[in-house]
Parts: C-alpha cells; structure tokens; sequence
C-alpha cells in the first residue's frame, strides 16, 4: 500500500499539524517501507472534537442500522484481505501464511460477530418497576499494540461502534499501516464523519494525549503492564473509565494422565506462534517430575523444527530485549536445551527458538513476560504444587490445562487465578470473554462482553 501522509479525521484524510514522521521498517529485512505522519497533541484534541461533535448522531442510530455499518466495515475489510496480509507481513514481520489465517482471519469474524450483536443484543430491559437502557459510554480513546495490528484494532472498534460510541484510534507505531489500511475501509463501509478517526503518533505524545484528553470518556488500551498502570492512574485522576488489556505469562499445566506428545507439540507451537510476540501465550510449561524428561526433549525436538518457520522479532529494541532475557535465563542456572541468545541470521530482528529446562518458578524467565519465542519447563510434584506455581506470578491472563479427560482438566482449571484457559487443546472462539485476573488487566473484550465494555446504564422508575 501507499502510505498516507495525513491522519483521518471527521471523515477525511488531512495533514498534520506537526512536521515530524515515523519511519515503518520491515523487520525481516531492515529497510525502511514507509513514513507515517508523527500526530500531536493538536491532532489528537481535533480528532477528539470530530468524535464529541458525531456523537449524538451515531449514538441515536438505531442498532440495526449500526449492525448494518459494521457488516460493510467487515465487507470492507475483506474486500482488502490480501492487502492488508501482505501489509502486516511487511511491518510485523509475521509468514503470510499467518498473516492471512490469523492476522486477517480472525478479525474478520470478529467484525461479523459485532455486527450481528448490534442487531440483536438487549439494549433494555424491565426491572419491577424500572427500565434499564443500556447507552454509550461516549468517547473512546483507543490505544493499540502491534503484535496484532488489525485484530487489536477490531476488538476495540467493533464493539465500540455496536454500543453507538465514536472513536479515535492511536495505532503502534511499528505498525501504523494496518490502521491506515482500516482507516480506508471504514470510510468505504459509510460510517458517518468523526464516527472513527485515526491518528498516527508515538505514545508518549500522541497517546498520553489521548488517554489524557479531558472529552475522552473511556481509554481502552491494549499493551505492557508498565504502561497500562501510567493510563489507569491518568484515567483514574480524572474519573475516567479504563479497558486494560496487558501482560501475561500464562501456564500451560500438563497433568500426568494427558496425552504428553500432544500437550507439548500444542504447547511449544503455542509460544512459537507469531514469534512469541502473544500476551496470552504459554510460555510456562509445568510438566510432573516422573514425565519430566520425556517433556523436555520433545519440548527440544519441536522448537528445532521451528528453525526458519517463525518470523522476526519486531524490532531492533525487541530483539534486543528477548536475547537479554535468554542470556539471563543461563545465567540463573537454567538448562539450555534449544536456541540460544544468538541472532540466527545476520540481516532482520530474528531470535532462536529457545527452549529452557530445569527452570525454578522464581527464576526471572520464569516471573517476567518475555514477548519472544522462548520457552520456559517447570517441574512439579503434584497438583497442589502445580498450582502454586501456576498462579505464582503478577499476572492472570490465559493457560491451558491438558488431562486423561475434560473433567479432570476443568477441576484443575477452576482453580487456575487466570481469565481464560483452554482445556485439551480447545479452539479460540471469537464470541467468548477474553481478558485478565491481577495485573493482566482491567476488562474484558470479545463478544457481549466485550460489548458491555463500551456501555452505562440508565434506570427510569415507574
């Protein structure tokens, strides 16, 4: 694609008000494929006044007619899914295969899946004597990551426009030409002016912006816990509504009944996915002391074959970031049985698929989220131990539970202090709540609840 040299705003493409741009780099190669406009805070308050000004009008269309919206948005999307692959490929870095499956697939059923929500989801009700209507919320500031660059932006944008809010959207800057993409196809789907607006920026300036913006009403941001504390102590300053989407470092528990092959093909292919750049990924894998070998060397056997099959790390700062993690892991005494620090090729922000052994659940590859194709093994001696070293991190977001049968991993699952766990291999399903406990974040996103997300109550007696 062409990359567009303003921002889109009340409808429009038009400049910005700085004189400063951010260099796209493809990171399996280095170069250098676009430059996007760096927004301002002056982008960001006419983006927002667009959005305030819409409102009324978008919030009082009635849900069918936003149902139909959102179908041409996805419509609009498909129309651009080869485009939009190939462009995610080339600021990602994630295989094409990927991209098209995943990077592009998923969205668009997620954009389907909110279209027929609009249509159907109960926006009243009666209460005894009271009427509950479920309204806006307002203004949404959306702030999202680039390991999933369209996905992200649908999760927040779908459910938003269901719920009858304006947005503006403040894309990563690794990844802005997705947005820009999105941006194209908003416009073609008919939504209103100021409905979606789109500014390019770095977060210090163009997100604080937004997340600060006293006429945003709700900031829903996808990223590092880190910064996700910043936005929900800047949102609670201003009594301000937060969905907070952040870190995890999920575990993958393997009960001694499971099929092991399985479990650890699964799970090892789990992290290796997108390069590992997977809030949700199980990078923890627990595996009982008798199995506890057995799961190494296929854990070892599986990560060799992903070799050249996984992308690059996103960046140069990323890259560097992962590798320190490795050399940090050997340095704590972990035993390591695939990939290494090495940069395996000498062009692109490639890492190794690594896998460690005889990881202690206090080591810090084994606390700290990673984002990188790197595996941690950890030895318990029964369930209870499991457990304790499952729910012994920060962070609550994702995991997986593999046994004999699905009852025995669902006992074990209910105990698991995390949002949302696969049981033996379960598929991802785009209309279930998807969000964290503890420091994985605030919220939940993905079908009706995420859509309730987006929503207040109004109550009238009678």
């Amino acid at each position: 694609m062409k990359a567009h040299d303003g921002m889109y705003i009340d409808g429009e493409w038009r400049a910005g008000t700085g004189n400063t741009t951010i260099s796209v780099v493809n990171p399996a190669d280095e170069q250098t494929i676009a430059e996007v406009p760096a927004g301002t805070a002056e982008d960001i308050d006419a983006a927002v006044r667009a959005a305030r000004a819409a409102l009324p009008g978008w919030a009082a269309t009635p849900p069918a007619e936003r149902s139909v919206r959102i179908a041409a948005l996805r419509d609009a999307l498909a129309v651009r899914k080869d485009e939009l692959a190939e462009t995610i490929t080339a600021e990602l870095g994630s295989p094409l295969p990927f991209s098209e499956a995943v990077q592009v697939g998923l969205p668009l059923k997620v954009a389907g899946s909110y279209a027929d929500l609009a249509a159907s989801y109960p926006f009243e009700e009666k209460v005894g004597n009271s009427t509950v209507y479920l309204e806006p919320v307002g203004v949404v500031g959306a702030i999202t990551p680039w390991n999933y660059p369209l996905h992200q932006i649908v999760n927040k944008v779908a459910p938003a426009l269901a719920a009858g809010c304006t947005i503006v959207l403040k894309p990563a800057e690794d990844t802005p030409l997705t947005a820009q993409l999105f941006a194209e196809a908003a416009h073609d789907a008919g939504l209103p002016p100021g409905v979606f607006n789109l500014v390019t920026g770095l977060g210090p300036v163009a997100g604080q912006a937004l997340a600060e913006h006293p006429d945003v009403d709700l900031v829903s941001f996808t990223g590092s816990t880190a910064v996700g504390r910043q936005i929900g102590a800047t949102a609670g300053a201003a009594v301000k509504r937060v969905a907070l989407e952040l870190g995890g470092k999920s575990a993958n528990v393997i009960l001694p009944s499971a099929d092991l092959a399985t479990a650890v093909s699964r799970g090892v292919a789990n992290v290796m996915s997108n390069s590992g750049q997977t809030c949700s990924a199980w990078t923890r894998m627990l595996v009982h002391s008798e199995r506890y070998e057995e799961a190494v060397e296929l854990a070892a056997a599986a990560a060799a074959k992903y070799g050249d099959r996984i992308g690059p790390l996103v960046n140069a700062k990323q890259q560097q970031r992962v590798r320190g993690y490795i050399e940090k892991g050997v340095a704590e005494g972990a035993r390591l049985v695939a990939g290494g620090p090495e940069a395996p090729r000498e062009k692109g922000y490639f890492v190794s698929p690594t896998v460690f052994a005889d990881v202690t659940p206090d080591m810090t590859i084994a606390q700290e989220e990673i984002f990188g194709p790197v595996l941690s093994i950890i030895r318990y001696e029964d369930e209870d131990d499991a457990l304790r070293i499952a729910n012994g991190t920060v962070y609550g977001l994702a995991g997986a539970v593999w046994a004999g049968d699905d009852a025995e991993a669902v006992a074990f699952a209910r105990r698991l202090d995390t949002g949302q766990v696969d049981i033996n291999g379960g598929r991802f399903n785009p209309l279930a709540p998807f969000g964290g406990y503890k420091q994985s974040g605030v919220g939940r996103e993905l079908g009706a609840h995420g859509l309730a997300e987006y929503l207040q109550t109004k109550s009238l007696q009678f």
